[in-house]
Order: structure tokens, then C-alpha cells, then sequence
């Protein structure tokens, strides 16, 4: 035996027929090994032009499962990330995208494996009751020509969904890899024993019924070896092979395929049968409008060509979710989109996908991510979308930020966490953060210093906690009777500035219920909204609440009396002003009215263009319109903007 190079061996191959398989390019060598290739021996069965250049080795375990055949000679598109490829060719995790796709091809062929094997183990128990027709040599040389044109035409209308296989004995092998047609949002469910998702609905069979859409399922694989005597006198042998069918379901679509060859024998069928599973899966197994999972337990007397890739619901249900998701991120990377930040169009590898199913071109989101990392408002780096406050996965920012922006991402997510959480504390001198317990006392694990949370001075058991204005009374005194060093000065100095801010804070502010942050209220309502949390609250009773039902069932009111005292006084100034210039503009000439609001209005000057103080309308003084814009309203033909009337 000669060992071929099998790179030379699949170009070659390759260049026999360049549309009839992807191109198989290979990593592992041990693959190699095993792949022989004959040159000499008479009685060495004829061989496809291409066959599977893996189909000989040895099976790794791994969980496998049937994925579409499509989109596998694209060498630039990008098999999983939820995030848009870049424009550099790298992906989220920084690999290149030819090198995932190269491993993208070997792991198909190695799933496309797993089913050539078990077909081969089928097809010999097949065979056993299967008796080929002898027929002349010059109909067998027909039916050849026929096989050859059918595939061929076959290869031409479904491309990169048809596998050609080694020949098994002389006869011709493939596989078709069919996707099903399905509505826009089909529904897939099944029964659960426990619920773990917020989908799940408790039925009175103590069963829970799960159900979720997708837009795409695996496809099914339809596997067929052509007898000499086809299609003249024999069908193809074939088995079909689906990941979420039970075997008596798929039994069902071999007897449909063996009627529709008995309606027509003698001519070719493999276009038929592939389109009719293409179409008529769903509705001919009674599954127009929902796919039920299962059941999962074996069933004797199906069909031995029938072959079931169900495991369990465990297994299944992630299995269609993420094969759903990986079609609908390649659909959209293949396609063209408008971001709806610039409104700018881009192919979808220049768009980053986010979990919510929003998207935005990158050049916006690393504007979008750099700012809010810059001023530091990490907690509202959320999905851009306004009526969406889904959160950027921490892998989307790392391909955003820069590795410094990042690092700087990470520190303010987690010191945030850390304010936020009402029972941790920090440590007086090493700033540590610290568990507080029931009595506020707490210990730092880096310097074992021992203090109160309340007061951050040392623990003092049975002992009340100093207010700040004692605090701050004691080291006033301390740094004017001390002869202190300057180091301690400085530091005496910031002790006494920030118990100064604590006093202010203590006496006019309050804390957001959430997080616990210090709040001043300058004006307005008291409806108030928590910078650092996003928290609503109420600023004269303290309790969180949500939108303005608060104040209109409970005994706080929206606006504080001064409040409303204080805009009556502006309002009432505004009004004296209204009514002297009323009555001393009233009889001027040059004082026109306003055509909303009736507002007498002084010129300045030559200019005719008006600007009432009340309403704040612009028109016109010659004659009295409203001036939507100057240049339009003013000119030769038109009025005049400035006059000496």
C-alpha cells in the first residue's frame, strides 16, 4: 500500500469536481495516517472522485449533532460569536477567522462521520434482503448515466448540502442535509418534570410544559446508496437520520419516501423525496404550528432505516436553541443593516449583536463604552436602545475597550458592587473592604484592625459612637493644643474637612434606600432619582418607590410647600412686569401685540422682527404673522426686517 499525500489527493479530486464537496482542510495528522489510497490493485472497488477524507478514523467522544451543511466554503464568515466579525478578520475571542474556519470544517466532517458509520452498519443489515436485478450491460450503463446526471443536477440545485461519500462497493454514496420550512417563529415544546425557566406552566398531569421559538431546525439527513438496477427497476437505499424526531415519527417519513417511489417507479426520485422533506415534514407529521419534543423512550417495531438523534430533554432543548441562534447570527453577519445610533449601513461583521437581539455598528458602541468608562457611570452602560436595559457582557466590552479601559471597567463594576451592598464596610487605614455583622462592628482581613462601621474609630463595646460634631470638636481641639509633625497636620487637616462634609451631608441630605448614597436636593420635586443606582425614592419619607403612584395615595406631597411659594413669587413678578409694560406700551406706536398671545411688544430700534417675552413667539411688526423662519418671511418682494416706522 502507497500512502498518498491527502492534500494532494482531495485537489486533485477537487479539481474533477470543484461544486460536488467543501473543501476539507485538515489539522490533525493522525487523520492522514489512516487515509490509503491504491493505485495498482485491479481489485480495488472504484472510488467517488471525492470521498470522506476522514471516514476511516478513529471517532473522538464528544457530544455531536447534525448542523447545516451551508456556508462552509466562506472563508469570511464567522461561525459563532454573538458579536459581529470585525473588519480585521479576528473575532471576539481574537482568533482569525480562517483558522475557525478551518476548524469548522473538520468538526462537520467528524459530526458527518458519526452518521456514515452508522449508515454502513444499517446499510449491511439492509442489504441482507435486498437482491440487485441483473440487467444487460447495456442498461446498467444507462442507469449509470442517469445516476451520474441526477446527481450532478442534485449538486447544482442544493450546492454545499450534498456530501458525496466513498462508493460502497462500487455504488454510488451521499448525503443531503434538508432544512425544514418553517413560519417565521415556530414553536417547539415539550414536557418537563421540574420547572427551571420562568416558560415553564404548571399543568394538572404534574407535568410542565416548556416552550420556546426558532426560526430554524437542524436539517435532516437523508442518506442514499444507488443500486446498479436504479432507476430503472430498484429504489435507492436510504435511511434518514433527524435530531429531533422519535423514530416512529421518522419511520413515518421512510414510508412516505417508499410511496412516493411506488407512484413513480423507474424514473428518478431523489429531487422529489428531498423537496417533499423539505415541505412536508412538519405538516404531514402533524406539526403545522408546534413541534412536541419526545417522547423519550424506545420503541420497538420502527423502521430499521429511521434514525433518531434524541437524547434528552437536558441535551436536546440547548442543543436546538444554540443551533437556532448560530443560523440567525449567520444570516445576519451575511446580510447588510442599518445602526441605529448613526443610521449608517454596514454588512453585519461591522455590527456588534448583543444578547437582546439589538444591534449596533462597533465604531458607535466603542464611542458608546468609552464614555461611560471615562466618567465613570459603568452601572448605565447598558443596551443603547431606549426601552431596553438589557446589560453588554463583559466578553462584548473586552473586544470594545482597550485593555487600560477595561482594567479601569472592572475596578468601577466592582467598587460600585461593593457601595451598593448595605453590610459591607471599608477599613479606616488600609481601606479594605470589610463584612459588617449584626452589632456594626467589623474586622479587615489585611490589617485584623477591629472598628465600629458606625463611627470608623476602634471598637468600642457598650460605649455609644462619637457624633460627628463631637469628632470633629475633639481634633480641632487636638490640632490647636498638639505640636504636630506636618505629615500629621495634613492628615488631621483632611479628618477635620471630611467630618465637615459628613456634618452638612448629615444635617441636608439623605440616602438613597438602595445604595445607601448621600443625596442633596437643590430643587424640584421630591420625586428623586439615585445617580449611582438608578434608584427612585422619596425625598421627604426615604422609601423607594416606583413613578408618581406614591404621591398620589400617600400623604407626601410631589412639590414641598416653599416650593411652591417660591415659583408663585416668580410667577407673580413676571405678571406685574406683563401688566406695566400693558399699560405704558399699550398706546405706543411702536408696541405691536403678540398674535398668540396678545402680549404688547416694544421694537427696538429699526428691526421688525419680534420676540415676545411672554410666550416667546417671533413674528413679524409690519405685519403681525408669525415668523416660522426669518429667511422666508423677509426679503425684496417680501416685508421688510428693518424699517424706520
Amino acid at each position: 500500500m502507497k500512502k498518498s499525500n491527502p492534500r494532494r489527493h482531495q485537489n486533485s479530486a477537487q479539481r474533477r469536481h470543484q461544486n460536488t464537496t467543501p473543501n476539507f482542510d485538515h489539522h490533525n495528522h493522525d487523520h492522514h495516517d489512516q487515509i490509503h489510497h491504491t493505485q495498482d490493485s485491479p481489485e480495488q472497488p472504484e472510488t467517488s472522485s471525492i470521498s470522506n477524507p476522514i471516514s476511516n478514523s478513529n471517532s473522538k467522544g464528544r457530544n455531536r449533532r447534525w448542523v447545516s451543511k451551508t456556508r462552509v466554503q466562506n472563508p469570511g464568515s464567522v461561525p459563532k460569536p454573538e458579536v459581529g466579525g470585525s473588519s480585521n478578520g479576528e473575532t471576539e475571542s481574537g482568533y482569525v477567522v480562517e483558522e475557525r474556519e478551518s476548524e469548522k470544517v473538520v468538526e462537520k466532517c467528524e459530526e458527518s462521520e458519526d452518521g456514515v458509520d452508522d449508515f454502513l452498519r444499517r446499510f449491511e443489515e439492509l442489504k441482507i434482503g435486498f437482491e440487485e436485478v441483473e440487467l444487460s450491460d447495456e442498461l446498467l450503463k444507462l442507469n449509470d448515466q442517469l445516476q451520474e446526471d441526477e446527481l450532478l443536477a442534485m449538486e447544482s440545485i442544493y450546492g454545499d448540502n450534498v456530501y458525496a461519500l466513498e462508493k460502497q462497493q462500487g455504488l454510488r454514496s451521499f448525503q443531503f442535509h434538508i432544512d425544514v420550512e418553517l413560519s417565521s417563529d415556530y414553536v417547539v415544546s415539550t414536557k418537563l418534570k421540574t420547572a427551571a425557566d420562568t416558560n415553564a406552566i404548571f399543568d394538572a398531569s404534574n407535568e410542565f410544559s416548556y416552550t420556546f421559538n426558532v426560526q430554524y431546525l437542524p436539517p435532516i439527513v437523508l442518506t442514499c446508496i444507488l443500486p446498479r438496477s436504479y432507476p430503472s427497476h430498484s429504489p435507492p437505499l436510504f435511511t434518514i437520520s433527524a435530531q429531533w424526531l422519535h423514530e416512529s415519527r421518522i419511520s413515518k417519513l421512510c414510508s412516505m419516501l417508499d410511496s412516493l417511489w411506488n407512484d413513480q417507479p423507474g424514473q428518478e426520485i431523489l429531487y422529489h423525496w428531498v423537496e417533499w422533506l423539505h415541505s412536508s415534514t412538519l405538516s404531514y407529521l402533524g406539526f403545522d404550528g408546534e413541534l412536541v419534543l419526545g417522547p423519550y423512550v424506545s420503541e420497538s417495531g420502527s423502521d430499521r432505516r429511521a434514525i433518531s438523534g434524541r437524547v434528552s430533554t437536558d441535551v436536546d432543548i440547548p442543543s436546538l436553541k444554540s443551533y437556532n441562534e448560530q443560523r440567525q447570527h449567520e444570516n445576519f453577519i451575511n446580510g447588510f443593516h442599518e445602526c441605529c445610533i448613526c443610521f449608517s449601513e454596514y454588512p453585519g461583521t461591522d455590527f456588534l449583536r448583543l444578547p437582546c437581539h439589538h444591534f449596533f455598528c462597533i465604531k458607535c458602541m466603542k464611542t458608546y463604552a468609552n464614555v461611560h468608562v471615562k466618567e465613570g457611570t459603568v452601572n448605565k452602560l447598558q443596551c443603547p436602545d431606549t426601552k431596553c436595559d438589557g446589560m453588554v457582557p463583559p466578553g462584548f466590552l473586552k473586544r470594545l475597550l482597550v485593555d487600560e479601559e477595561f482594567e479601569r471597567w472592572e475596578s468601577l463594576v466592582l467598587q460600585k458592587t461593593l457601595d451598593a451592598m448595605s453590610d459591607v464596610a471599608y477599613c479606616p487605614r488600609c481601606e479594605t473592604a470589610c463584612l459588617e455583622d449584626e452589632d456594626q462592628h467589623a474586622q479587615c482581613s489585611k490589617c485584623f484592625y477591629s472598628f465600629c462601621t458606625l463611627c470608623r474609630e476602634r471598637r468600642h463595646v457598650g460605649e455609644q459612637c462619637l457624633t460627628p460634631e463631637m469628632k470633629l470638636r475633639v481634633l480641632e481641639e487636638r490640632q490647636s493644643s498638639s505640636n504636630l509633625k506636618d505629615a500629621q497636620k495634613t492628615k488631621m487637616r483632611e479628618l477635620i474637612n471630611e467630618l465637615r462634609s459628613v456634618s452638612e451631608i448629615l444635617r441636608d441630605a439623605k440616602q438613597c434606600p438602595s445604595c445607601k448614597m448621600a443625596i442633596s436636593r437643590t430643587e424640584g420635586c421630591n420625586k428623586m432619582v439615585c445617580t449611582n443606582c438608578g434608584a427612585f425614592f422619596c425625598y421627604r419619607c426615604n422609601k423607594q418607590i416606583d413613578g408618581y403612584d406614591h404621591f398620589r395615595m400617600g400623604r407626601c406631597e410631589l412639590f414641598p410647600e416653599q416650593m411652591i411659594h417660591a415659583w408663585q413669587e416668580q410667577m407673580n413678578d413676571r405678571q406685574r412686569i406683563g401688566q406695566y409694560i400693558a399699560v405704558n406700551l399699550g398706546a405706543n406706536a411702536n408696541a405691536k401685540p403678540c398674535p398668540t398671545c396678545g402680549q404688547p411688544n416694544a421694537k427696538m430700534g429699526n428691526n421688525n422682527h419680534m420676540f415676545c417675552w411672554s410666550c416667546q413667539t417671533n413674528y413679524c411688526y409690519q405685519c403681525g404673522k408669525i415668523v416660522r423662519r426669518g429667511s422666508q418671511h423677509y426679503g425684496p418682494s417680501r416685508c421688510k426686517q428693518h424699517s424706520a416706522d
